[in-house]
């Protein structure tokens, strides 16, 4: 596990054209991360959103930032209020915004303002099906992914659903951004496996960060 050599240096690896995983990137920003999660989830809580199929999801979510991603039975959307509090979603946390402007700039997107935060749970056996992110008006900003807690296996694959996928493996730390040539690939998380880590105990938390508005 990657987490034995936690004294270690951040570093980047290539993903695809415009994807990169930043290894640790996160590791000096956990704790501001993880207050700033519980200061959201005490203003919406997370909740187990149900697809316009019916399906229910098995992550639990919650969002942050001017706009939040959610489902009702039309489809899939961004909306400015949480649909369970009819109030506006939390205000994103400094420290988000912090690490996300950290890492989009160290992937090469300096220019990334994103105006919404998904917060996922998982805990053992949830997963995410391949999906593409286009829910988005303006594709050319990318996407930030923040992981922490237990390890997960990251499937990314291309502009098809059956192209061939790699799996590697997300620790505690780990920040995958991808935009450009790789903006709409198709990606997903395999079911999490049973574990603990001490940090998150016996879950994982991602943060993905998007803008959902138009860009200028």
């Amino acid at each position: 596990m990657l987490d034995l050599f936690a004294d270690e240096q951040p570093w980047q690896e290539p993903l695809a054209p415009g994807a990169v995983v930043l290894r640790r990137f996160a590791l000096a920003h956990v704790d501001a991360l993880l207050r700033g999660i519980a200061d959201v989830v005490s203003q919406s809580p997370l909740r187990h959103m149900v697809t316009p199929g019916g399906y229910t999801m098995s992550v639990a979510m919650t969002n942050c930032g001017r706009l939040g991603w959610t489902t009702d039975q039309n489809g899939y959307l961004y909306a400015p209020q949480d649909p369970e509090t009819q109030r506006p979603w939390p205000e994103m946390p400094q420290a988000f915004v912090r690490l996300c402007h950290a890492a989009s700039t160290a992937a090469g997107y300096p220019d990334f303002r994103p105006d919404a935060c998904l917060i996922n749970r998982y805990a053992p056996g949830a997963k995410l099906s391949l999906h593409q992110d286009k829910d988005e008006p303006d594709l050319r900003a990318p996407i930030v992914s923040v992981s922490l807690g237990l390890p997960a296996i990251f499937q990314f694959g291309g502009l098809k659903r059956n192209a061939p996928l790699q799996r590697l493996m997300l620790e505690h730390g780990d920040i995958v951004v991808w935009g450009g040539e790789s903006r709409l690939f198709y990606h997903g998380i395999a079911p999490l496996k049973p574990g603990y880590h001490p940090v998150t105990g016996e879950c994982r938390y991602n943060l993905t960060f998007r803008q959902a508005s138009k860009g200028e």
